[in-house]
Formats: structure tokens, C-alpha cells, sequence
């Protein structure tokens, strides 16, 4: 399935292809700073990683990343459009 087949909208708006591409298909600067940010404290905080990892490399900024990199996070990205709707991608069709 391609991207745009996946693609989950909310309430009764149509998106077109025209439409989807004023985002970008890929995860911006910001939304992957807030991922990896949000996983480190987690991770701090006791949350078991996704990943196979040595105990004596414990860094959780390393560890968030890698996961990003990876596609094991079960996360998604909102994507909020100017008249309310949303649109909800998986970070594992964005990851470039």
C-alpha cells in the first residue's frame, strides 16, 4: 500500500493529492526533535527500549534515535489542516 492509501481521514473532508502535498512526506526537523525529546524521557523515566542494547552504552538520546531510525516506534503524526481536520501518518511511512 502507498502512503497515500494508508492515510486515515477524520470527519467528511476529501483529501486530494493536491491537498496532501502542501505537507511533506517525510518527518520534519521539528516533529522528529519532539520524538526523539519525548522517547529520551521515557526511556529515563524506566520505559523498556524497543531495541536490543548494551547496558554499558546506556544513553537514551542514542537509544531514541536509533528506535526513530529503525521504524519501531508505534507512533503517529498528526497533521492538522486549516479548516480543523486532521490527518494521521505512521512515522514508519515518513522515515526517509
Amino acid at each position: 500500500m502507498s502512503l497515500e492509501e494508508k492515510l486515515r481521514v477524520v470527519g467528511a473532508i476529501l483529501i486530494s493529492e493536491g491537498d496532501f502535498s502542501k505537507f511533506p512526506k517525510r518527518l520534519t526537523r521539528f516533529e522528529r526533535a519532539r520524538i526523539i525529546g519525548i522517547r529520551a524521557l521515557q526511556l529515563n523515566l524506566g520505559a523498556p527500549p524497543l531495541i536490543p542494547i548494551e547496558e554499558t552504552e546506556w544513553d537514551a538520546l542514542k537509544v531514541a534515535e536509533q528506535e526513530l531510525n529503525l521504524g519501531v516506534l508505534p507512533i503517529s503524526i498528526r497533521r492538522t489542516f486549516p479548516d480543523g481536520s486532521y490527518i494521521d501518518l505512521p512515522i514508519k511511512e515518513l522515515i526517509s
